[in-house]
């Protein structure tokens, strides 16, 4: 075994913080995530280090990144698709159209989910057929498959990837703001 003492990993967590928290911000293109992700790798990393050999510390470290990251990505939360403004608004009282508290949440909500919408249906092919019936249409992932004769394993990740380039438009969009 290839135990190390709380220096020699210290060592090597500066040596490398670089390096991860690089892989870690192409996978999320979020710095603070990224940062998260990257003590999320050191961490896991310091209770298996012993697993590896210590001329492979590089690699390893990287994998156990890409993996920290893919998991973030494929987390619940991170997969929720969320409309632009979501998290500076509080929630409307009501759905849009009807008797809402303040009518400036309501066409608030119409205007985020408008735009929602029109990214929804500007997404490329393949993404853009299963996305709006998903998003837009709200079928069932069988359903779609059925509807576009692809198998359900086909439609399930073109839609994950649907809601990946949403989720990066929005982001952008929000950036831009």
């Amino acid at each position: 075994m290839w135990a190390l003492t709380n220096e020699e990993f210290t060592g090597l967590m500066q040596q490398y913080q670089r390096l991860v928290y690089t892989v870690c911000l192409q996978f999320v293109h979020d710095p603070h995530t990224a940062e998260d992700l990257t003590q999320d790798t050191f961490l896991s990393a310091f209770s298996a280090i012993d697993r590896c050999e210590p001329q492979y510390y590089k690699q390893w470290l990287v994998r156990v990144a890409a993996n920290k990251c893919k998991d973030h990505l494929k987390s619940a939360w991170v997969r929720k698709v969320e409309a632009p403004g979501d998290d500076a608004m509080p929630e409307p009282r009501g759905a849009p159209g009807t008797d809402a508290a303040d009518p400036a949440e309501s066409v608030q909500a119409r205007a985020g989910a408008a735009e929602l919408e029109q990214l929804v249906r500007a997404l490329r092919e393949p993404y853009g057929k299963i996305a709006v019936m998903y998003f837009l249409e709200h079928k069932e992932n069988a359903e779609i498959a059925r509807l576009v004769g692809r198998p359900p394993a086909t439609v399930n990740s073109q839609l994950w990837r649907a809601k990946l380039l949403l989720r990066q438009q929005i982001l952008e969009r929000r950036q831009r703001e």
